[in-house]
């Protein structure tokens, strides 16, 4: 399998036809390191037509802290945030996509919040503000979280054009996701993506 690094605005493209393939993807920063929590999907119009919302998905707080930081659902799921603390957590967002407030709380609230438009929404603690966390809210079926390595696999994926998008929470407030053409094809593909202006 071929090696392809996107940088800027450069395109990775995986000719054929055939049946659907794994398309993994590294994630890096400008000097090639693993960058973790990265969230990589691919956009189509036929992809939008196939995703389903997840029938619920857990935005914990643990230690003070969410858990996990960075959480990647289809529009249109259930978000739960269960409290396992000791203190009372008051979760709030004002993001565009999904303005709510979870006013002072132990144990899980009762109804969860449905994320039901695609983007960013970016969460906080009102009692805490060391606090932060991200849900990055997608139209579409392949999508996935990069591990320690920078490292993630989008299985079962039909031969198409896409856009591959690969979003951090260290890019600038409001900056938009990497986003490149990619067309997959029969032959799975290896491609490496470094995000640069990232903040330290």
């Amino acid at each position: 399998m071929k090696q392809f690094t996107l940088a800027g605005v450069a395109c990775a493209l995986v000719v054929g036809s055939a049946h659907a393939v794994s398309v993994r993807v590294q994630v890096q920063d400008s000097e090639g390191k693993a960058l973790a929590g990265a969230a990589v999907f691919l956009e189509s119009r036929e992809a939008r037509q196939l995703f389903k919302p997840l029938q619920i998905a857990d935005m914990a707080q643990v230690g003070r802290q969410f858990t996990p930081s960075v959480l990647i659902v289809p529009t249109g799921t259930a978000v739960s945030f269960p409290n396992r603390d000791t203190v009372r957590h008051h979760v709030y967002s004002f993001s565009a996509i999904k303005k709510f407030e979870l006013k002072l709380f132990a144990g899980t609230p009762a109804n969860p919040v449905v994320f039901d438009k695609s983007g960013i929404a970016v969460l906080g603690c009102n009692i805490h503000d060391n606090m932060a966390a991200w849900i990055v809210v997608v139209d579409t079926p392949y999508y996935a979280l990069s591990d320690s390595l920078g490292m993630t696999a989008l299985a079962d994926v039909p031969p198409a054009n896409y856009r591959l998008r690969v979003w951090h929470s260290r890019l600038p407030v409001g900056a938009p996701a990497l986003d490149q053409a990619l067309t997959v094809g029969s032959v799975p593909a290896n491609l490496t993506v470094r995000l640069t202006g990232l903040t330290p």
